[in-house]
Protein backbone atom coordinates (compact mmCIF):
# COMPACT_ATOMS: atom_id res chain seq x y z
CA UNK A 1 0.00 0.00 0.00
CA UNK A 2 2.83 2.52 0.96
CA UNK A 3 4.68 1.62 -1.98
CA UNK A 4 1.99 2.57 -4.12
CA UNK A 5 1.15 5.64 -2.71
CA UNK A 6 4.98 6.30 -3.27
CA UNK A 7 4.91 5.36 -7.04
CA UNK A 8 1.42 7.31 -7.58
CA UNK A 9 3.17 10.65 -5.91
CA UNK A 10 6.61 9.98 -8.26
CA UNK A 11 4.60 9.75 -11.14
CA UNK A 12 2.41 12.27 -10.53
CA UNK A 13 4.12 14.86 -8.56
CA UNK A 14 5.69 17.82 -10.41
CA UNK A 15 8.81 17.29 -11.50
CA UNK A 16 11.63 20.20 -10.71
CA UNK A 17 13.04 20.64 -13.98
CA UNK A 18 9.13 21.39 -15.11
CA UNK A 19 8.72 23.64 -12.21
CA UNK A 20 11.89 25.88 -13.26
CA UNK A 21 10.48 26.64 -16.25
CA UNK A 22 7.20 27.31 -13.92
CA UNK A 23 6.96 31.47 -14.72
CA UNK A 24 5.27 31.61 -11.67
CA UNK A 25 8.26 29.76 -9.27
CA UNK A 26 11.45 31.83 -11.84
CA UNK A 27 11.55 34.13 -9.11
CA UNK A 28 11.96 32.08 -5.81
CA UNK A 29 13.56 29.65 -7.97
CA UNK A 30 17.10 29.39 -6.19
CA UNK A 31 14.90 28.72 -2.72
CA UNK A 32 12.44 26.72 -3.62
CA UNK A 33 14.20 24.22 -6.45
CA UNK A 34 16.82 23.21 -3.52
CA UNK A 35 17.34 19.39 -4.31
CA UNK A 36 17.09 19.03 -0.52
CA UNK A 37 13.39 19.86 -0.74
CA UNK A 38 12.31 17.81 -2.89
CA UNK A 39 13.92 14.42 -1.43
CA UNK A 40 11.94 12.02 0.85
CA UNK A 41 14.43 11.75 3.76
CA UNK A 42 13.25 11.00 7.28
CA UNK A 43 13.49 14.60 8.83
CA UNK A 44 11.95 16.37 5.55
CA UNK A 45 8.55 13.94 5.26
CA UNK A 46 7.55 14.66 8.49
CA UNK A 47 8.65 18.32 7.93
CA UNK A 48 6.32 18.22 4.70
CA UNK A 49 3.02 16.60 6.24
CA UNK A 50 3.19 19.65 9.29
CA UNK A 51 3.86 22.37 7.00
CA UNK A 52 1.17 21.11 4.81
CA UNK A 53 -1.51 20.52 7.50
CA UNK A 54 -0.62 23.98 9.08
CA UNK A 55 -1.47 25.72 5.84
CA UNK A 56 -4.06 24.09 4.33
CA UNK A 57 -5.89 24.49 7.65
CA UNK A 58 -5.04 27.72 8.04
CA UNK A 59 -5.01 29.76 4.54
CA UNK A 60 -8.55 27.81 3.00
CA UNK A 61 -8.30 29.43 0.15
CA UNK A 62 -7.57 27.02 -3.05
CA UNK A 63 -4.73 28.02 -5.16
CA UNK A 64 -2.61 29.84 -2.25
CA UNK A 65 -2.29 26.72 -0.27
CA UNK A 66 -0.02 25.05 -2.53
CA UNK A 67 2.12 27.83 -2.79
CA UNK A 68 1.86 29.18 1.02
CA UNK A 69 2.99 25.55 1.62
CA UNK A 70 5.85 25.37 -1.10
CA UNK A 71 7.60 28.85 0.48
CA UNK A 72 6.68 27.53 4.40
CA UNK A 73 8.80 24.60 3.49
CA UNK A 74 12.02 26.19 2.87
CA UNK A 75 12.82 27.71 6.48
CA UNK A 76 11.61 24.70 7.60
CA UNK A 77 13.49 22.79 5.15
CA UNK A 78 10.63 20.18 4.49
CA UNK A 79 9.83 17.94 1.62
CA UNK A 80 7.97 20.26 -0.95
CA UNK A 81 5.82 17.56 -2.97
CA UNK A 82 4.83 15.82 0.80
CA UNK A 83 3.66 19.97 1.71
CA UNK A 84 1.50 20.41 -1.08
CA UNK A 85 -0.28 17.14 -0.79
CA UNK A 86 -1.12 17.75 2.31
CA UNK A 87 -3.15 21.18 2.08
CA UNK A 88 -5.41 18.96 0.06
CA UNK A 89 -7.06 17.66 3.87
CA UNK A 90 -8.84 21.06 3.49
CA UNK A 91 -11.35 20.43 0.46
CA UNK A 92 -15.07 21.35 -0.28
CA UNK A 93 -15.95 18.14 1.36
CA UNK A 94 -14.07 18.99 4.79
CA UNK A 95 -13.77 22.76 4.76
CA UNK A 96 -17.36 22.97 6.54
CA UNK A 97 -15.93 20.66 9.57
CA UNK A 98 -13.14 22.79 9.83
CA UNK A 99 -14.88 25.56 9.56
CA UNK A 100 -17.61 24.92 12.57
CA UNK A 101 -14.84 23.49 14.29
CA UNK A 102 -12.87 26.34 14.69
CA UNK A 103 -15.56 28.90 15.66
CA UNK A 104 -16.71 26.20 18.32
CA UNK A 105 -12.72 26.61 19.35
CA UNK A 106 -12.67 30.19 18.77
CA UNK A 107 -16.04 30.24 21.28
CA UNK A 108 -14.43 28.45 23.97
CA UNK A 109 -11.19 30.67 23.87
CA UNK A 110 -13.53 33.67 24.98
CA UNK A 111 -14.54 34.73 21.19
CA UNK A 112 -17.91 34.83 20.28
CA UNK A 113 -19.86 33.75 16.95
CA UNK A 114 -23.51 32.88 16.22
CA UNK A 115 -23.04 29.53 15.26
CA UNK A 116 -26.86 29.83 14.12
CA UNK A 117 -26.21 32.54 11.72
CA UNK A 118 -23.14 30.20 10.07
CA UNK A 119 -25.92 27.12 9.71
CA UNK A 120 -28.39 29.87 8.13
CA UNK A 121 -25.79 31.51 5.83
CA UNK A 122 -24.37 28.20 4.41
CA UNK A 123 -27.68 26.65 3.82
CA UNK A 124 -29.17 29.49 1.92
CA UNK A 125 -26.09 29.31 -0.21
CA UNK A 126 -25.04 32.89 0.94
CA UNK A 127 -23.15 35.30 -0.93
CA UNK A 128 -19.73 36.69 -0.68
CA UNK A 129 -20.80 39.79 0.73
CA UNK A 130 -23.39 37.86 3.61
CA UNK A 131 -20.31 35.90 4.31
CA UNK A 132 -18.09 38.97 4.76
CA UNK A 133 -20.46 40.80 6.81
CA UNK A 134 -20.43 38.00 9.02
CA UNK A 135 -17.16 37.95 9.46
CA UNK A 136 -16.87 41.16 9.58
CA UNK A 137 -18.80 41.31 12.76
CA UNK A 138 -17.33 39.40 16.22
CA UNK A 139 -16.98 35.91 14.15
CA UNK A 140 -14.07 36.89 12.65
CA UNK A 141 -11.44 36.78 15.80
CA UNK A 142 -13.03 32.93 16.82
CA UNK A 143 -12.73 31.83 13.38
CA UNK A 144 -9.11 32.89 13.07
CA UNK A 145 -7.98 31.67 16.43
CA UNK A 146 -9.80 28.62 16.42
CA UNK A 147 -8.29 27.77 12.58
CA UNK A 148 -5.02 28.45 14.48
CA UNK A 149 -5.51 26.32 16.57
CA UNK A 150 -6.92 23.63 14.76
CA UNK A 151 -4.28 23.68 12.61
CA UNK A 152 -1.61 24.28 14.93
CA UNK A 153 -2.29 21.09 16.92
CA UNK A 154 -3.32 19.05 13.17
CA UNK A 155 0.11 19.72 12.50
CA UNK A 156 1.66 19.07 15.30
CA UNK A 157 -0.20 15.37 15.30
CA UNK A 158 0.30 15.06 11.61
CA UNK A 159 4.10 15.52 11.81
CA UNK A 160 4.55 12.71 15.27
CA UNK A 161 2.31 10.12 12.83
CA UNK A 162 4.35 10.29 9.77
CA UNK A 163 7.28 10.35 11.93
CA UNK A 164 6.23 6.88 13.34
CA UNK A 165 4.59 5.43 10.04
CA UNK A 166 8.17 6.86 8.47
CA UNK A 167 10.42 4.86 10.72
CA UNK A 168 7.88 1.62 10.77
CA UNK A 169 8.31 1.87 6.82
CA UNK A 170 12.03 2.21 7.14
CA UNK A 171 12.28 -0.91 9.76
CA UNK A 172 10.43 -3.20 7.63
CA UNK A 173 12.15 -2.30 4.52
CA UNK A 174 15.51 -3.27 6.42
CA UNK A 175 13.51 -6.25 7.43
CA UNK A 176 13.05 -7.42 4.17
CA UNK A 177 16.42 -6.70 3.11
CA UNK A 178 18.30 -8.72 5.63
CA UNK A 179 15.84 -12.05 5.55
CA UNK A 180 16.26 -11.63 1.55
CA UNK A 181 20.54 -11.31 2.26
CA UNK A 182 20.14 -14.43 4.55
Amino acid sequence: MVERIGRWLAKNSPKREDLAESRWIKPFGGRVLRSDLWRFTRRSVPRGVGVGILVGIFLMIPGLQIVGAALMSVPFRANIPIAAAMTFLSNPATTPFILVASIYVGNRLGFHADLGTFYTLYERRAGAKEWLAWLASDAAPALVSGLFVISLVSALVGYLISGFVWRWWQARKWKRRALRGS
